[in-house]
């Protein structure tokens, strides 16, 4: 595996990939590699020629009153582990190879981008994220490139920049790793003391009691939002949100006749935590 700092490397490290036609992989990362993050690398892996993980804690996404500096980082740990799923390239650069000295470019994508954590972090979350990955896009210039379900409504982000932007690239979104407690596996659960820990699994807990309503045939999303409101309630937790929105738009729903996005943030001790549960219209 090689490790790069700058564009005209990584460039370079995709070129012959390129020239011959072969399919060529991007798994964006901000590190802190868990088993969520190495799914999508055995993803990559498993379906492309050329793997190319990108390894870039991104400023602009974040507020100044979040977790930037303290965001977990250990980029040796790091590298061992994409080595390890057979990553091509690693792709580390420095905040100013990406945002030089001038740079004045913002992506925003109206709608999706104003609910659920874009009314709770605020807009420049998703305009950061559009941007990035955008560059990240131009850049490497993937055939397809791979994110988590548990970031939804990011995904949901992406694939509206991939369209309206007519971006040459397939997302693929990947189910979410939970830990056998049900936690979603996140970089900021190392936050988590032992209490918050325990704590922190009602989230996915609340999510199932509002599966099990819906897979029981309720469809008022009253009652199923309600219904995990009460798992959160008893275990102390009270969410930024927990709503329900249509999987595609993030349009607010009254029933769940369509396929519908159950998403929920809440913090934790002392991290913000995110889940989410797609209640399928089908069963």
């Amino acid at each position: 595996m090689r490790t790069v700092r700058t564009i005209a490397e990584v460039r370079a490290s995709v070129a012959d990939a390129k020239t011959n036609r072969k399919r060529v992989g991007l798994v964006p990362t901000m590190g802190a590699f868990h088993e969520g993050h190495l799914s999508l690398m055995r993803e990559a892996r498993a379906n492309n020629d050329l793997v190319v993980v990108s390894l870039f804690v991104n400023p602009t996404q974040f507020a100044p009153n979040e977790d930037l500096s303290s965001y977990p980082r250990d980029e040796a740990r790091d590298a061992a582990l994409a080595e390890a799923e057979g990553v091509d390239v690693l792709f580390a650069p420095a905040p100013e190879e990406i945002y030089p000295d001038g740079f004045a470019t913002n992506i925003h994508v109206a709608g999706l981008t104003d609910v659920l954590d874009g009314a709770s972090r605020g807009a420049h979350h998703f305009d950061g994220v559009a941007t990035v990955v955008t560059k990240l896009f131009g850049i490497v210039r993937p055939d397809v490139a791979y994110f988590g379900q548990k970031d939804a409504q990011q995904v949901l982000v992406v694939r509206r920049v991939v369209r309206d932007l007519d971006l040459d690239v397939r997302i693929e979104a990947c189910p979410i790793v939970r830990e056998p407690d049900g936690l979603a596996m996140s970089s900021r659960n190392v936050y988590l003391d032992a209490d918050a820990r325990r704590q922190a699994t009602a989230l996915n807990r609340a999510l199932d009691a509002a599966q099990a309503l819906h897979d029981g045939g309720e469809r008022d999303a009253g009652s199923i939002r309600t219904a995990a409101l009460k798992v959160l309630k008893d275990a102390g937790i009270h969410p930024e949100y927990l709503e329900l929105r249509d999987a595609e738009t993030l349009e607010p729903v009254a029933d769940t006749a369509r396929d519908t996005l159950l998403a929920v943030a809440a913090r934790v001790g002392a991290a913000r935590l995110i889940d989410n549960h797609v209640l399928k219209a089908s069963l």
